[in-house]
């Protein structure tokens, strides 16, 4: 198995937009990028301690590759608007990348510079690409949220 993690605004619909990819065998949701360690959803909602929301997703690579989940990272959430997306505002919710591996880094950069190039967006990507750091699991209830309150 290999690891991936992305912030793209609100890691609830995230992490189910992930769960719903073939290959992908776990996802949780938490915070990446910041300086408290075990920080709280109450903390990073402070935007104090610099994580983001952000889902770490096991993989396996043989069923779906990285550039797969690149391509659906970026159907997820407008990669323009420097930390927001819809109403969420506060650089908790900044879209990122958080590579595992050189490999995951390249493909990142060539993938954003592409996606940049083509004009879809209209304006410049923000897109923070930084190497993964220590990942902080989110409270219980924030796991598989939109599981657990019905929504498929």
């Amino acid at each position: 198995m290999d690891k991936a993690t992305f912030a793209a605004g609100c890691f609830w619909e995230v992490e189910h937009t992930f769960r719903q990819i073939e290959g992908v065998a776990k996802t949780q949701v938490g915070y990446i990028g910041g300086t408290v360690d075990h920080a709280t959803y109450e903390q990073v909602c402070s935007g104090q301690t610099g994580h983001t929301e952000a889902v770490e997703i096991e993989y396996d690579p043989d069923k779906v590759t990285f550039t797969k989940l690149l391509g659906v990272f970026w159907g997820l959430h407008d990669p323009t608007t420097k930390d927001r997306q819809g109403p969420d505002v506060g650089s908790q919710y900044r879209s990122a990348i958080f590579p595992h591996s050189d490999s995951q880094k390249t493909q990142a950069i060539a993938s954003k510079k592409a996606l940049d190039e083509s004009g879809r967006f209209g304006d410049p990507i923000v897109t923070q690409i930084k190497p993964a750091a220590t990942f902080w699991s989110a409270e219980t209830y924030h796991q598989q949220y939109f599981e657990k309150m019905g929504r498929r």
